[in-house]
């Protein structure tokens, strides 16, 4: 079965790349598809594929900022030639899904969110835009949204990454998805595990408006409680200024293994964030250490209340705050929060992809 995996940009490795890695391993001969590709940036496993891109990445910085260029991601899609190609599996973020085939072949799109600047999340989008950004979204969007769910029409199954996205879905495309959650490298994770003696809280993260790290700066400057921060971003020099004091570190962004070692020393991990999904709690828990997530998007699905962490309702430092006093009044078990985060490993998305190609092939 000749097999196409199309992904929006193939820039760096985070979660959407960590997924078309493992339909690289389960398709190993399968062409990849993409708007822009960086091969310094990602993982060197992606080289044994054939990549293509599109007439995006010719364009004047259409590799390193190829976001600039989402009007014309829509058309640059439409001009792939997939009619030798069985199936077609779009991995959607960015515009990925807008792709045509052959009659007969079969194109499954696994989601991670439909375009959250797009869709829900466009007024928080636009506030935190430039001026030329806040004009081109006002001049863009109408067209973009009309694209994108005639997009959706070319897709014959859904896959979403949480049923907060399934829902999102629904709501956005009027389609039905399957859940199933996106690959975690918990075995990675779990060779180091927590004693239950850490002192700390940790934030792992970029600093950015959208993961609102200030809710935990906020909330331990007031209990003076250790936190270490570890991330970089946009917001980064400024927090630093703003919470200059003892009890609070700023790591940088971090490397694998040491951002492993933080983990399995931390007290917990804020999580103060809506996420699609959201890959670091479960790096956590793969290590034993509890989460204090916002109640709210994938965390609903990852972090079981009062059993792997506590939940706290509010994007607000004093709910965080209690949230904290609550779980240092609680007890958590590490072997059960490693239990709970195994089930999300990279083998079993794995399987659980096989076993869904199956029945719908």
């Amino acid at each position: 079965m000749q097999t196409a995996l199309i992904h929006y940009w193939l820039t760096n490795m985070r979660g959407g790349e960590s997924v078309l890695l493992e339909l690289c391993k389960l398709f190993p001969q399968a062409d990849i598809f993409t708007h822009a590709c960086l091969a310094d940036n990602i993982d060197p496993e992606f080289s044994t594929h054939q990549i293509r891109e599109s007439f995006i990445a010719q364009l004047p910085g259409g590799r390193r900022h190829c976001q600039k260029y989402l009007p014309l991601m829509f058309k640059a899609l439409q001009k792939f030639d997939l009619s030798n190609y069985d199936l077609i599996i779009s991995s959607e973020s960015g515009p990925a899904k807008a792709v045509n085939k052959r009659s007969g072949a079969a194109h499954i799109c696994y989601c991670h969110t439909p375009m959250r600047y797009l869709y829900d999340m466009y007024d928080e989008y636009y506030q935190h835009a430039p001026l030329p950004g806040k004009a081109a979204m006002k001049l863009f969007t109408p067209a973009l949204r009309k694209l994108d769910r005639a997009s959706a029409d070319k897709v014959d199954h859904f896959i979403a990454n949480s049923r907060f996205v399934a829902q999102r879905i629904q709501r956005v495309w009027q389609r039905e998805a399957v859940v199933i959650h996106p690959p975690v490298d918990t075995a990675y994770f779990a060779q180091a595990s927590n004693t239950g003696t850490g002192d700390y809280y940790l934030f792992a993260g970029e600093l950015t408006a959208y993961k609102h790290p200030e809710l935990a700066l906020e909330a331990c400057k007031h209990m003076n409680r250790k936190l270490i921060v570890a991330g970089g971003g946009n917001l980064e020099q400024k927090l630093r200024k703003r919470y200059s004091c003892d009890n609070i570190t700023f790591t940088g962004r971090c490397s694998r293994e040491r951002l492993r070692s933080l983990y399995a020393g931390a007290r917990a991990l804020i999580f103060p964030n809506i996420e699609d999904f959201g890959i670091v709690p479960l790096e956590a828990q793969s290590t034993g250490t509890p989460v204090i997530a916002l109640q709210g998007g994938g965390a609903l699905e990852t972090v079981q209340n009062n059993v792997t962490g506590i939940y706290f309702p509010a994007m607000q430092a004093s709910s965080l705050c209690a949230a904290i006093e609550e779980l240092e009044s609680r007890t958590f078990y590490a072997g059960i929060i490693r239990r709970h985060a195994a089930a999300f490993d990279r083998t079993v998305f794995r399987d659980k992809i096989s076993n869904f190609l199956q029945q719908v092939l």
